[in-house]
């Protein structure tokens, strides 16, 4: 529909004038934009991480670089929009730089990881780092789990110790981060991170 000289027209059967429309509109255009921004951040931290030399002293061990986008996206957006993010750049960067089993284990961790970091979130006791360090711990206990299913053996689980340390560190790194990343934020950024 048309607007001319200000006036505003309803839109057929909306109920809805053509500027509530436009405004509509450029709100879902915005969510749209900065959720795929999100999306390829993490994408970008994933292939990042996948560059950094096997340093460490665990086979496995990663940083959890692209946990930063889900925990930013945990305190600023929603759970819903974490979880949305979460499982969409899992699915994408296992078709591009992995396979199906990479896709299984990471789902496991992410989901499992997901759910502990939301859980405590809620609850309102805990801060970000802590937050962030139950992420890294069960999303180890997630891929182990897959893991003791896939081999069928129960002894995978005999590295969990080591990878609950490696857990919680890269966790408290993350959590780190986030935090001086959200206190630079715009508050209002929920809507146009």
């Amino acid at each position: 529909m048309m607007l001319l000289r200000g006036e505003e027209r309803q839109s057929s059967g909306t109920g809805k004038t053509g500027s509530e429309n436009c405004r509509r509109d450029s709100s879902s255009a915005s969510w749209i934009a900065s959720r795929g921004l999100l999306i390829a951040l993490a994408m970008i931290l994933s292939w990042a991480e996948a560059q950094i030399p096997v340093f460490f002293a665990v086979p496995g061990m990663k940083l959890g670089l692209t946990n930063l986008v889900v925990l930013i996206a945990l305190y600023r957006l929603s759970a819903a929009d974490a979880l949305l993010l979460n499982l969409v750049r899992i699915l994408l960067v296992s078709l591009t730089f992995g396979n199906m089993f990479s896709m299984i284990y990471s789902l496991a961790g992410g989901i499992l990881s997901f759910l502990a970091m939301l859980f405590l979130k809620r609850s309102g006791r805990f801060r970000m780092i802590t937050v962030s360090i139950a992420g890294g711990v069960f999303h180890n206990v997630g891929q182990i789990i897959v893991a003791i299913v896939v081999l069928g053996s129960r002894y995978a689980a005999y590295y969990l110790p080591v990878l609950w340390m490696s857990g919680i560190a890269a966790g408290a790194v993350i959590g780190l981060i986030s935090g001086l990343v959200l206190q630079r934020l715009p508050r209002d950024s929920g809507r146009s991170i």
